[in-house]
């Protein structure tokens, strides 16, 4: 028994001399000790400000370049700022720092020889906002060039028209934000980049029974009643001119676009019809401006406000601009002009009508209605500022807003010597609000300069075929106030615009 308790002595007696050693070896150590890491990269032998200022270099490169998305020819990036990225680096250091010398003599030698057996990693503590990230994934979406198209109908006139869809690709929204969330915390990466995960996929079957379930109603006639005032608005009655299987007969035809009859029962009494005592209010209002020699844009933009004009939007319904605009086609009036397409300026039949829709998109916010469906620019606009403004695409991009007030609202729009005017009216209401809206641009995307080589120039010779504009992003507010106090400030989006590249053709 005594020779045990003697070993034990001895052992206890050898670990605090070599402890007291070891720490005498290590007096005057103010670096980081071996095998450790914060963020998978290696902050072993640094002071640590040091290891502080080389790890804030890192996430400021990632955060300066952002995360590039790729999916064919198609990219894009989006930063930090437009994720609401933030990164507490300085705690993983202290805790990496703290390893070795945060406990008694025995603990703090225990720890160090340990490390050299044992590696150690600190996960720095990020945070995101995820919304942002699943915004982003939607407006990454809505610009792929080869997103699939699905089915789509509207009702113009006395017909109802039903759109094929298109065969493309679904992003796998789960697994990209997957890889976003990982690409923002991965220190080691300096690549930046995201091959976006797609899956090929074909639009459903036409479902014209439920097409025809959704439009079908009978007639009801617009009446005000007072005190307080309320506008009951009219609506047509609805019903097919044709059988389900007269319908179906038609759909089974290889067409682009299907036109199937209808019956429409107009009300007796339409809100119009009440005048001006229905629409007495001015909700909201946005003015823009654009070149009127420019014959083709010009006629766009009148041909797009002349169908919007007059819209009258009911409580509860959602007003859709493409529904109500219509294709964009020749044969309806329109021409070519300028507009973006695939990261490109081309001209396209009905190029310059997202004026009128960004327009509209600003008196909404105004009029504090709720936005149903919005899409930025891929590139930035020159009549509004960056996050103001609402692209469109026939069969694939819509802007959408719906009347959640408690009475009808009227559209007034129009386009005309290189001014777009769009007016919302309705009746005021008891808990209406001032609105106002701020953008503002929270980082700048350098423009770059491409150069192709055009051996039918004279040797020496450059032409610029493109001038570029810097991209950037932003963040856009709408603030609503009552008798001069605010309400309340609330995030409308956060809006990525690609850089515009200057392109130049050269002989060399």
């Amino acid at each position: 028994m005594k020779k045990k308790i003697i070993l034990i002595i001895c052992v206890i007696v050898f670990i605090i001399f070599i402890s007291i050693i070891f720490s005498i070896v290590n007096i005057g150590n103010n670096k980081i000790y071996p095998n450790i890491e914060v963020q998978g990269v290696s902050v072993y032998g640094k002071e640590q400000e040091e290891a502080n200022t080389e790890l804030n270099k890192k996430y400021n490169e990632k955060k300066i370049n952002g995360i590039k998305l790729v999916q064919g020819d198609y990219e894009t990036t989006i930063s930090f700022d437009q994720l609401g990225v933030s990164a507490d680096i300085g705690t993983a250091v202290t805790e990496a720092y703290s390893i070795g010398r945060s406990g008694n003599i025995i603990t703090n030698n225990y720890n160090i020889l340990l490390r050299y057996f044992i590696p150690k990693n600190i996960e720095i503590e990020f945070s995101f906002d995820e919304n942002s990230i699943n915004n982003a994934i939607e407006d990454v979406e809505s610009k792929l060039p080869n997103v699939v198209v699905e089915n789509d109908y509207y009702i113009d006139g006395d017909k109802l028209v039903i759109t094929k869809g298109k065969d493309g690709v679904v992003i796998n929204k789960d697994e990209l934000k997957q890889k976003i969330i990982e690409e923002i915390k991965d220190f080691s990466d300096e690549n930046y980049t995201i091959e976006i995960p797609v899956t090929e996929t074909t639009p459903g079957e036409v479902d014209i029974e439920k097409i025809a379930n959704e439009i079908t109603c009978e007639p009801q006639n617009a009446y005000l009643s007072e005190y307080p005032l309320e506008v009951h608005a009219d609506e047509d009655g609805i019903s097919l001119a044709i059988s389900i299987d007269e319908a179906k007969t038609i759909l089974s035809e290889n067409q682009e676009e299907y036109e199937i009859p209808l019956i429409i029962t107009k009300a007796e009494i339409s809100v119009l019809d009440l005048g001006e005592d229905a629409f007495p209010n001015l909700l909201g209002t946005c003015t823009t401006n654009y070149d009127a020699s420019n014959i083709n844009r010009n006629n766009n933009l009148r041909l797009a406000a002349e169908k919007i004009n007059g819209a009258i939007v009911n409580p509860g319904e959602t007003f859709s601009y493409n529904q109500t605009v219509g294709q964009r086609t020749i044969a309806a009036g329109f021409k070519e002009a300028k507009a973006y397409a695939n990261g490109q300026v081309v001209l396209d039949v009905g190029g310059g009508i997202c004026q009128l829709s960004s327009t509209l998109y600003n008196s909404v916010l105004l009029s504090n209605l709720e936005v149903v469906e919005r899409r930025s620019h891929y590139f930035r606009t020159s009549y509004l500022p960056a996050g103001r403004d609402a692209t469109v695409s026939w069969g694939s991009v819509d802007f959408k807003f719906k009347n959640n007030r408690k009475y009808p609202i009227k559209i007034v729009a129009t386009a005309q010597d290189g001014v777009v005017k769009v007016d919302i009216y309705g009746i005021k209401q008891d808990d209406d609000y001032d609105v106002t809206i701020e953008s503002k641009e929270t980082s700048i995307i350098p423009m770059e300069t491409i150069y192709e080589e055009d051996n039918s120039l004279e040797e020496g010779e450059q032409i610029v075929t493109q001038r570029g504009e810097d991209g950037c992003t932003s963040e856009t507010y709408k603030t609503l106030s009552k008798n001069g106090v605010v309400v309340s400030r609330t995030l409308v989006s956060k809006d990525t615009y690609n850089d515009l590249p200057t392109i130049i053709k050269e002989n060399k």
